[in-house]
């Protein structure tokens, strides 16, 4: 008798970006050159003097030992003094511990608040990574339908008629994966009421924080106070600020009695985040905060350019847009999301992803990556756009 390999993770469909990445292949460049709107890379490199850091941080004899379970000392730092002067509160470095990514985040997050068997609310359309470690681990990734008629933004009300004896937590990101969708600090303060009062964890992901549209908005006011310690895990990605997501840093933010059991976890699955970045990211936290700024500025540019491009051509609607991400309804009724993501790729030039990736009832949109590339090639991209209702 053959062995199995574990039935909940032969159940889980492939990773999607390579598969869209497949239909890119077939592009024989008709229209120019392929343009690559399907993952949020960061669409620029990360500073001369970053890069000189990070690559005498690699060959440093501190960086080849093993660090702190919960992250260098000096990282913690430096992201707690950052983090307290954006949202006005009192985290310490022993609030915080770092991984390898914020998908690693999610994952150790989930290993946290619940487990084989237990649910957890998703905002639907939701990021497919969450859903798939979710079903990893035998939690049920429960959806929490969002309406593009709100924005995508998420219900409390909605979410609270969900919640059952089984429920664990509720995850939300903002600005949203995959629709842009930027939550109110009211809408975040309302779940966090909720999940106090039913004794639920909220799992608040904030990888693009850093790109709001206003320079030094407040995202919320959980951390004023202490109140959250009972009820936020905070979840946050240097890849997209620092243009640095090949070396695989995340944090997480929660009370010190939450973070002393993520060690446990941390320590049986990576002992430490790469150190080399560690090391870097404690300098560049405060000396590129000015590059930071440009990099929001020019991100925001890239989302104002695209609106007015997609805006100009018949039959495309932005639903919903923000940070990374346009969330775009098709104007080929009828047809899949995949059909239309495929045929923009292979026949235009065009990659980004259908909405079906992000969960059921998607068919009508597809995501589109905006910060990836310069103004003028989104610019450019009208008549692509245009020739796809042409010639369907």
């Amino acid at each position: 008798m053959a062995p199995r390999v574990n039935p909940l993770l032969a159940g889980l469909d492939a990773p999607p970006i390579p598969e869209a990445r497949g239909w890119a292949r077939a592009y024989d460049g008709r229209l120019g050159g392929l343009v690559d709107l399907s993952q949020a890379a960061p669409g620029t490199p990360p500073p001369p003097e970053l890069r000189e850091r990070l690559a005498a941080a690699a060959g440093s004899i501190e960086a080849a030992r093993y660090g702190d379970i919960q992250g260098d000392a000096g990282l913690r730092m430096a992201l707690a003094a950052q983090t307290n002067a954006l949202y006005g509160g009192r985290i310490d470095p022993a609030d915080i511990a770092i991984t390898a990514g914020c998908n690693q985040a999610f994952f150790v997050a989930m290993l946290a608040v619940a487990q084989a068997g237990d649910a957890v609310l998703l905002p639907t359309p939701w990021y497919f990574n969450h859903q798939t470690t979710c079903e990893l681990l035998g939690i049920e990734p429960r959806a929490l339908p969002c309406d593009a008629d709100a924005g995508f933004v998420p219900d409390p009300a909605r979410a609270e008629a969900l919640i059952d004896g089984r429920t664990r937590a509720i995850a939300l990101v903002t600005p949203n994966n995959p629709t842009g969708a930027i939550y109110k600090p009211e809408t975040i303060a309302a779940f966090a009421e909720l999940c106090r009062r039913r004794g639920l964890w909220l799992i608040l992901d904030e990888t693009y924080a850093d790109f709001l549209p206003h320079r030094d908005q407040r995202p919320h006011g959980l951390f004023v106070g202490d109140a959250w310690r009972d009820v936020v895990i905070r979840l946050y990605s240097f890849s997209k600020a620092y243009a640095v997501p090949g070396h695989r840093v995340g944090a997480m933010i929660a009370d010190r009695a939450v973070t002393g059991q993520i060690a446990k976890i941390l320590d049986n699955m990576q002992i430490c985040a790469p150190r080399a970045a560690q090391i870097a990211l404690a300098w560049a936290i405060g000396a590129l905060a000015a590059w930071r700024e440009f990099n929001r500025a020019e991100i925001a540019a890239r989302g104002a350019a695209f609106a007015a491009m997609l805006g100009a051509r018949p039959g495309w609607t932005i639903d919903s847009q923000g940070a990374y991400f346009a969330y775009v309804r098709h104007p080929l009724t009828g047809v899949a999301a995949s059909a239309v993501a495929e045929r923009l790729a292979r026949t235009h030039g065009v990659l980004c992803l259908p909405g079906s990736y992000f969960g059921a009832g998607q068919d009508g949109h597809l995501r589109i990556a905006i910060a990836n590339v310069d103004r003028d090639t989104i610019a450019a991209l009208g008549p692509r756009f245009a020739s796809l209702v042409e010639t369907a």
